[in-house]
């Protein structure tokens, strides 16, 4: 190679370099875009469109870094490319066996995704000869457990920290906090009781020389059945008392009762995490009637599905099967 050409390959490099070096170093502090949105059911009513769980979502020309799925909340998170930039022309792909396919243009962004999806079938509701049986009146009723505490009684204890003052302690422990006396130290222990526990616990000098007392331990903080407490004393004999209330605690169960929302021939509830026996209570053509939902989730006059939410609590659907209506 001439001298000439090789002068210019050496330029062009050393002009090249620097901006791929840029190049890298921009990719490198450039973070990933994360598209989040929800997905729902596709209705007229607003107050119908349901979250929808196990969508697969993705992204085209290999813009998403894997795909995703959504949750029971219809909740999505899709992480794209590095190369992605905000404002890039995108198109989501949301896929489900129960749902048209749903394809749709977008741009790259922070903003909030929401797809709404159309049932593959058609929803409809067989015409049935007769009235129909009517559903009225509709509780949800469940348990939780719950703890009473009532206060039983107090438990009183003086007792004595036998000792002599203005006794040098010359090494020998017990001493006083800065080594100079002899001292004394007494523990004292209470029982509750089977099922009991103390509470607002307390220890105070009442006699002899209090200020020379010091409470070495106690285990006033922890509300349990055994209470403890030790004092030092270095000088005369002092005189502590330890006082308590006594509380018992009644563990059982607590019926509580929540009221379903009805939109169409659908009703909604919620129940707290710690939620148990679930049941429903309505009136069927006038008649009171107890159903165990159970499990399964099973209404003779209702199909019902539940999702959980991230704090735990549960969120009911039941939709009226054939021959069935509300007022």
């Amino acid at each position: 190679m001439r001298r000439g050409a090789r002068t210019a390959v050496w330029i062009t490099l050393m002009v090249l370099i620097p901006f791929g070096v840029l190049l890298v170093r921009e990719l490198a502090q450039h973070k990933a875009i994360t598209l989040k949105g929800a997905i729902i059911r596709k209705d007229s009513d607003p107050r119908k469109e349901m979250p929808i769980a196990d969508v697969v979502v993705t992204a085209d020309r290999l813009m998403a870094a894997s795909e995703s799925r959504s949750d029971a909340s219809g909740f999505f998170s899709l992480a794209l490319q590095r190369r992605v930039r905000h404002g890039e022309p995108i198109t989501l792909h949301f896929r489900h066996p129960d749902y048209k396919p749903l394809d749709v243009k977008d741009y790259a962004g922070d903003q909030l995704y929401v797809a709404h999806l159309e049932p593959a079938k058609p929803e409809v509701r067989p015409q049935v000869s007769g009235p129909g049986v009517v559903i009225s009146n509709v509780v949800a009723r469940y348990s939780i457990k719950s703890a009473t505490s009532a206060n039983v009684g107090s438990a009183v204890k003086s007792f004595e920290i036998v000792n002599q003052g203005n006794v040098r302690c010359n090494g020998q422990p017990p001493c006083s906090p800065d080594g100079k006396w002899k001292a004394a130290i007494e523990s004292v222990s209470l029982d509750a009781g089977d099922g009991n526990e103390f509470r607002n616990a307390r220890a105070s000098c009442i006699a002899g020389p209090c200020p020379f007392t010091k409470i070495e331990s106690d285990n006033f903080a922890e509300n349990g059945r055994y209470l403890n407490v030790s004092v030092r004393n270095w000088s005369d004999t002092a005189t502590f008392l330890v006082e308590a209330e006594v509380f018992h605690t009644l563990k059982g169960d607590v019926a509580r009762q929540s009221y379903p929302v009805i939109f169409g021939d659908g009703l909604n509830f919620t129940m707290p995490a710690n939620a148990e026996g679930v049941t429903i209570m309505a009136d069927v053509n006038g008649t009171s009637v107890i159903f165990p939902l159970g499990p399964n989730l099973f209404l003779s006059w209702a199909s019902c599905n539940s999702r959980v939410n991230k704090d735990q609590t549960k969120v009911f659907r039941c939709a009226l099967k054939p021959g069935y209506k509300f007022p």
